[in-house]
Formats: structure tokens, sequence, C-alpha cells
């Protein structure tokens, strides 16, 4: 008999007094009434074969079950008739300043961001006097061989060179590093869970992730594996779904936990599927894990310059995000030294976790505390729409994240 990895999703909990409060679907509480349950949960990866998965399912103690498969870089694209290098505005990149960041009385003290990615060029001046702990999910070692999480850091915590501001929380002076991304072998959605949950233990208060389930690459293992096409698309739908739910699930547990425990927003690119400059209805959903209940998926805008008055969303920029950041022509740290310009919604991603990050330092200052429900109240809530005037909800979400200015 076939036996086969999953990741195991468990929920448990330790009666306290009152009533229970767990909110995950699916799970379900052995507690009695007048009781309260602090809420608990592993991810465990079993080998399963047919009897032994139909038992797991079962078991009352578990919240969702799927079996891994592989992730994908977001990779950066060229944005079909736009400007490759808008000028500074204001010694400041124009995502700094149309988010608001410039005119911020915070800059992102006290708050801890974690970047799960491609790693990071840990020598580059971008970085000096930030504390960077990294972990690799790969097995390829630290360092960034790819560029793109280099870049991807220095939009959220880079520190101002040559007068011109790049990043939206210079302030931001510790940061959680995991490379889940390699060039020989990325993670596949059992690596992720093991990033994000050390993220959160590592004390993350904000999660940015420029990366995307790979489908088609998972298509393809099928069918080198012997399957028909359409047997293996629907192998592969099969274990699409599930890490969705899986995701889902994990979302909610941390957000469930986050009044008795340390948690974490997550942000996440959309995707750069779409093709409006194709034909305007040539759009794609947003990608997972963005796509995932509790993720906040960011979609990109462009400006066609200063004053940066009027913004449209970016072609490639997939719908049904939840807000949208500056993705087109963004300036920031390049691998090995320097600096380059990128665009993509894994570029628009971190303006909106370095915004989150100005919100999480509010919070702070206000009540000593991170709650990553209210954070996303506040990015959702804050977010505007004054410069997007020809932007559909499919495209931006609430609009553009933005700020706090007081």
């Amino acid at each position: 008999m076939n036996r086969d990895t999953y990741l195991i999703l468990r929920v448990t909990g330790i009666e306290s007094g009152a009533s229970d409060p767990f909110p995950v679907p699916g799970w379900k509480s052995d507690s009695s009434p007048g009781s309260t349950l602090e809420i608990e949960y592993r991810v465990e990866a079993q080998t399963l074969d047919q009897q032994d998965y139909g038992e797991v399912r079962r078991d009352r103690q578990v919240a969702a079950i799927a079996r891994p498969m592989p992730l994908q870089l977001i990779q950066p694209v060229t944005a079909p008739g736009s400007s490759a290098e808008p000028a500074p505005i204001h010694d400041a990149t124009w995502g700094v300043f149309v988010t608001g960041a410039l005119q911020s009385p915070y800059v992102g003290h006290g708050v801890t961001v974690a970047v799960l990615d491609t790693g990071i060029d840990a020598g580059h001046e971008a970085f000096r006097n930030v504390e960077l702990i990294q972990k690799d999910f790969t097995g390829e070692g630290d360092g960034d061989q790819n560029g793109h999480g280099t870049h991807v850091a220095g939009t959220i915590f880079g520190q101002t060179v040559q007068g011109v501001r790049y990043a939206v929380a210079p302030g931001v002076r510790r940061a959680l590093i995991g490379k889940v991304l390699g060039m020989q072998r990325s993670a596949t959605t059992k690596e992720l869970v093991d990033a994000v949950q050390w993220a959160v233990d590592g004390g993350a208060h904000i999660i940015n992730m420029s990366l995307g389930f790979d489908f088609p690459g998972l298509v393809r293992w099928w069918v080198d594996k012997g399957l028909e096409a359409d047997l293996a698309t629907s192998r592969a739908l099969a274990q699409y779904r599930d890490n969705v739910r899986f995701f889902d699930r994990l979302v909610e547990l941390l957000r469930a936990r986050a009044a008795q425990f340390p948690s974490a927003l997550i942000v996440a690119a959309a995707g750069n599927e779409s093709r409006r400059h194709i034909r305007p209805d040539y759009a794609i959903e947003v990608s997972p894990p963005a796509a995932a209940d509790g993720i906040v998926a960011v979609a990109a805008v462009q400006t066609a310059g200063a004053p940066h008055s009027a913004l449209t969303v970016a072609p490639f920029s997939n719908i049904r995000a939840a807000v949208a950041g500056p993705g087109v022509g963004i300036y920031s740290a390049r691998k090995g030294g320097g600096y380059t310009y990128l665009s993509g919604t894994s570029m628009a991603s971190p303006h909106v976790a370095g915004v989150a990050a100005l919100w999480a330092e509010r919070q702070l200052k206000r009540n000593s505390l991170v709650n990553p429900g209210s954070l996303e109240a506040q990015l959702r809530g804050q977010s505007r729409r004054d410069r997007l005037p020809s932007a559909s909800y499919l495209d931006v979400g609430e609009g553009l994240a933005t700020a706090p200015l007081d």
C-alpha cells in the first residue's frame, strides 16, 4: 500500500475556566460548558497510507491535513508602458512618498519584521545596524544568491544612503530572515509552515512573503511519476486545495492565540500573472498563499511620475487583493552592493509590510503590544482610494496602504 507524507495541523486546548472561544472551522472542541481553552497547536509531518489517512481525518484534534506542495518565487516583471526609474521626490522614492511614510512620525522602532524569501545579503550597507537573524530552510545555506530577498528587505527596513530614503520603516532594528527559496531547491509548503512558526516564535510582528504555490510544477511532477495529464491535474488540484485550507486554518489559529501568545500579521504578494496590457479583462485571481483567509494579499500600483497624484493598477497585478502598494520601478538594495529598480507585487508587498510596521510601532507606544487583528483592521481601514480614481475594488481592494500620521 502506498505511503505518502502529509502535513497535519493538530489542535489541543488547556481548560482554564469560562466558555470555549475557539474559532477554527472544522475543529471540534471537547471542552465542557463554563471552561475556556488556551489554544495550543502543532504541525506534524507524518507518512500515511490510505487507512492511516482515514484515521487521521476522523481525529477530533486535527484541524487540517495536506500533502506538501512546491513553492516558487513570484518573479519580478517588466510593466509595459511604465517608467522604469521614477525620480525621487522630497529625497525619497515615490513608494515611500505616496504611502505617507515620509510624513509619518513613526519609522518602525521596536518592531520585528520577518522576510521569508530568497535570503539576504547581510553585508550590504543597507542593513548596517540591523540585527539580522537568519535561518535556511532550503539546505543551500544562508545568503542570497538570487537578490530578490535583499531587494524586498531593503524596501521594508533598508537604511538611508546617499540622502535618498527608499525604505518604508528604516527604524526597524531587528529582522528575521527565513530563506525558503533557493537556486537549486526551493522549500515546500512544509518548510514554509516551519518558517512561519519560526518567525512567530522569534517575535516577529509582521511576516512578508513574496512567493506562491507552484501548481504547474506540481502537475509536471505527477506527470513525471507516470500519471496521465488529466489525472495529474486532478491530483495537483486536490493538493492545491488542501494546502490553501491548511493555511486558512493556520492563520486562524495564529489570530486566535494572539490574545495569549505572540503572533504576527502575514503580508503576501498577490501574484504577477495578469496581462491587462493585452486585454483589460485578462486579470488572474490572487495566488496562494496570499489567497488564504487572514493573509493580507497585496496588489501593485504604478505612477506616471511626480507629483504622483494619480496612480493606476499595474497591468500584471492579480485581482482580489486586500490592499495595494507601490510596485513598479521600485528602487532598493541589490545583492553584491549598490541598488536597482524592480517591479512586481513582490515589490508592493514589502511596502505594505513596512506600513504595517509603522502602525505596529504606534500600537506598541500606545498599548505596549501589537495585535495582528487590529493591525490588519488599521491597514485596511486607513487605505485610500483618492489617488486611484480609475481602479476598481477587484483591482486594489481597500486601496493604497498608508502610514499613520498621528
